[in-house]
């Protein structure tokens, strides 16, 4: 048999009904490659073809032939060849085969894909709806690049398992493709990245999607999800989220919608009964604004809560508009009787939030029509529980977590049976006039 022959048989062409081949007779060898057959760009690969019998020499092909076979003067004791390639580049991609000659030829090898990753840049992944799974549902996974592509590779790390599809055009124009994977159960680890490749060449792939690990979220009881500085936030501030519980938790992750990320912490015990863990996420910017729950779980088990309750954080200053905040009937309102916040904009605003100084998260309100911009906030009986000062803010529906500059703060005080609503700049004056009354 001819090595060009061989070779052609190993890339598995067919040779039509007519044509006899007068194969080998001696047992096909074992070829494979180390460190693996999926290569980094410019790292280094051996590729082996071991044989059981002596050989005087060994032919490694890559292709359909149309290359040079690579040859090889066996390795002592004469059962073995090693065929190294010091830097790959995406030429060596490709499918190989291997076959030895003692005394006419063996068979050939199974043939071996060495895969070239690094060629193009990394594509990214994400899990539809999200990266947490209650335990024996399914999830899918999208794996997506703004390159041109056809083709995308899934690969699981635990078992080593990969799955290839088709690219399908996404929603923005995108190169993307749907994995659907489970069912998702804890009994192990689900970790995956994906590829992106050109399917006329195959084995040159691209850089790895950054790394996403799915986990199964339970029935066992929910932490509570915090911020100490408050669910709005102003641009350059710091933001930290606590995960808690007093279920002594050893470990927590946070889940952002949107995010394909899961950013996870030890537990701490900050107190006997008590275990949390803090997620420092920088000075606030618009990227921080979002949709997020945290998870809880114990280091001995794969398995994760319940999803604490949402938490939404609102980054001010995103939108270039500044609403107003006045009250109806005016600034002196009787105790017990019904208050009206009025807030308006002059630029358009799909939805007002109302927030009160403190923790609590702020009131939404939809606009009245796009024509108004405006909303009203009614508050019934004027009383002490009513005090406190107020801003209200803008946001549009596309990017309801994006919100506009503040109004100027409304302070509502209650003293004796009479309630008094005043602006910054009332206060102000008022008290820049009682600094100069105490002066004379």
């Amino acid at each position: 048999m001819t090595a060009t022959l061989t070779a052609l048989l190993c890339i598995g062409l067919s040779l039509g009904p007519r044509t006899r081949v007068q194969a080998g007779t001696l047992p096909k060898p074992r070829l494979w490659a180390e460190p693996g057959s999926v290569i980094r760009w410019g790292g280094t690969v051996t590729i082996w073809c071991e044989w059981i019998l002596v050989a005087q020499e060994c032919l490694l092909c890559k292709g359909g032939g149309a290359m040079p076979c690579d040859t090889q003067i066996p390795l002592e004791p004469g059962n073995r060849a090693k065929f190294l390639i010091p830097s790959v580049t995406d030429n060596d991609a490709g499918r190989r085969c291997c076959f030895h000659s003692p005394a006419g030829w063996s068979l050939f090898s199974d043939p071996l894909d060495l895969v070239v990753t690094g060629v193009y840049s990394k594509p990214s992944l994400s899990a539809l709806p999200s990266p947490v799974v209650p335990s024996g549902d399914n999830v899918t996974l999208q794996c997506s690049t703004r390159q041109k592509s056809d083709r995308f590779i899934l690969t699981e790390e635990e078992d080593k398992l990969s799955w290839t599809l088709d690219s399908q055009r996404g929603p923005s124009g995108q190169a993307q493709a749907l994995f659907h994977v489970g069912p998702i159960t804890p009994k192990r680890r689900w970790m995956f990245r994906c590829y992106s490749c050109d399917s006329s060449k195959p084995q040159a792939w691209s850089e790895p999607s950054d790394s996403l690990e799915l986990l199964v979220s339970g029935l066992s009881r929910k932490p509570s999800l915090l911020t100490q500085q408050g669910p709005v936030l102003a641009p350059g501030h710091n933001l930290t989220l606590q995960c808690r519980s007093d279920l002594g938790y050893d470990r927590f992750a946070l889940s952002k919608e949107g995010a394909g990320d899961l950013p996870q912490r030890p537990g701490r015990q900050p107190q006997a009964g008590l275990s949390q863990a803090d997620f420092p996420l920088g000075p606030g910017s618009g990227s921080h604004g979002g949709h997020y729950r945290c998870y809880a779980g114990h280091s001995l088990s794969s398995e994760w809560s319940a999803p604490s309750d949402p938490l939404d954080i609102l980054i001010t200053g995103q939108l270039p508009a500044t609403p107003s905040l006045s009250v109806y009937p005016g600034p002196t309102v009787s105790s017990g009787e019904d208050v009206t916040l009025l807030r308006q904009s002059r630029s358009p605003m799909d939805t007002f939030l109302l927030s009160q100084e403190g923790d609590q998260p702020p009131l939404r309100l939809r606009s009245e029509s796009a024509q108004l911009s405006q909303a009203e906030f009614s508050m019934r009986a004027a009383s002490s529980a009513l005090g406190g000062t107020y801003r209200c803010y803008g946001s549009g529906n596309s990017f309801p977590h994006l919100l506009s500059q503040p109004s100027e703060p409304l302070e509502l005080t209650v003293s004796g049976t009479q309630m008094q609503v005043l602006s910054s700049s009332a206060r102000e004056a008022e008290e820049s006039k009682r600094a100069e009354a105490a002066l004379l």
